[in-house]
């Protein structure tokens, strides 16, 4: 695990993560504008912080938390700078909750649960997925709903990029998937992506628009 921290907050001590990208992920900002997102809410795997950010702006209870030190330090920077002082972060382990009582404690539960660009890291690594989503059903009340955006395989592009198979197959037991669908995923190109966007359209300020999808998960 100390490796896997490493490696995260070295993408945040370098700016090269390609998820950075200055603004919340506009399909996030859509759930908000249509009620999506209510009662407590846990940005999980927050990064950058924007998403945190731009909830709590908009009133909402919300906590950020990320494995890095890096990025949650990233993160309160980046509310400062925008204004929004009291947009909290925390450093968890979103795989260790499910199997730590004390670290689930020290967290709560939530009604809300968001997860711009996290799920899908873990399409290759079945043990890790499974241990995942267990964390999410340990954070979230019963009826509690999950958001999730993940990278979609429909087209080749950066990233770890998943099929809605893997989706419906993770979320099984315990959950009720209501809804799943395409959606958009805004990122940037860095050097940890330079060589992966062939085909895709590149934006004069490096930003690249590519297929992702939205899920909408409840607890049972």
């Amino acid at each position: 695990m100390t490796e896997a921290v490493e490696r995260w907050n070295q993408v945040y001590d370098d700016d090269t993560a390609p998820w950075v990208i200055g603004e919340p992920q506009a399909a996030i900002l859509e759930l908000e504008r249509a009620g999506r997102i209510r009662g407590r809410v846990l940005d999980i795997g927050a990064g950058a912080g924007e998403h945190t950010i731009a909830l709590t702006a908009a009133g909402h209870d919300v906590l950020g938390v990320d494995l890095s030190p890096s990025a949650v330090e990233y993160a309160r920077r980046n509310a400062a700078e925008k204004g929004v002082p009291g947009a909290r972060f925390q450093v968890a382990d979103a795989l260790a909750v499910g199997a730590d009582p004390e670290a689930a404690a020290a967290l709560g539960v939530f009604d809300t649960v968001i997860d711009s660009a996290l799920f899908h890291i873990f399409g290759s690594e079945p043990e890790n997925r499974a241990q995942y989503v267990r964390s999410l059903h340990t954070l979230c009340v019963p009826g509690a709903t999950v958001h999730l955006l993940a990278l979609s395989d429909a087209e080749p592009g950066f990233g770890p990029r998943i099929s809605d198979r893997i989706i419906r197959e993770s979320f099984g037991a315990g959950w009720e998937l209501e809804d799943l669908g395409p959606s958009r995923y805004r990122g940037r190109v860095t050097a940890l992506t330079a060589d992966k966007v062939e085909g895709l359209e590149v934006g004069p300020d490096g930003i690249v628009d590519t297929t992702a999808w939205l899920a909408r998960i409840r607890r049972i």
